[in-house]
């Protein structure tokens, strides 16, 4: 069994605005600094993060100077829906998005990714990861957490997920031999008490 971490970046002003970001690539807002430190429990854990400048900044400010840069933690791309919220689509598309959303995995914005193909490109990098044996924590991004998680639990993305998860915590996996995924200790609280 080897252990997986993943932590979302910290906030954008996009993400304050409810505005999917996808492959933009925005630094993290300035005027919100949240006072984030690293559990203990990621002590000894070697570092990955996505390429995207927020990411990469989170990095940074959690105090993590050798963060290896690994293209597969990329966000999934949202193509034509990038720089919308999830309001406005909705509201714009209709029924289009009521049946664009009830695909779960298979869900696919024009010109985007799906969340499967999510998985497709992360799985590899799971195996690796497993092979290695070595603990692992990344910084990435809600679109990758989210498909690992369904790997972990079978969730098909249509309902409600089978962990509510706090986007200001490091969430554990536990990858088996083959790199499949198990959801060992999610929402590991990153904020200070």
């Amino acid at each position: 069994m080897t252990l997986l971490a993943l932590i979302r970046h910290m906030p954008t002003e996009w993400n304050a605005a409810g505005i999917l970001q996808g492959r933009s690539d925005l630094p993290l807002a300035e005027d919100v600094a949240p006072d984030w430190r690293l559990p203990a429990e990621l002590d000894g854990f070697a570092w990955l993060t996505s390429p995207l400048r927020r990411a990469v900044e989170t990095a940074g400010r959690l105090g993590i100077r050798e963060a290896v840069v690994e293209p597969r933690l990329t966000e999934m791309e949202w193509g034509e829906w990038q720089g919308a919220s999830l309001a406005a689509l909705r509201a714009r598309l209709g029924a289009e998005m009521v049946l664009a959303e009830a695909a779960g995995l298979d869900l696919r914005p024009p010109g985007g990714e799906s969340p499967r193909e999510v998985q497709a490109r992360v799985t590899p990098l799971l195996v690796e990861i497993a092979r290695s044996g070595r603990p692992i924590a990344a910084i990435t991004h809600k679109g990758v957490i989210r498909a690992v998680l369904a790997l972990a639990t079978g969730w098909d993305m249509r309902d409600k997920p089978p962990h509510r998860l706090s986007w200001a915590a490091a969430h554990l996996f536990r990858l088996d031999s083959a790199g499949r995924p198990a959801v060992e200790r999610p929402n590991l609280p990153l904020a200070r008490p």
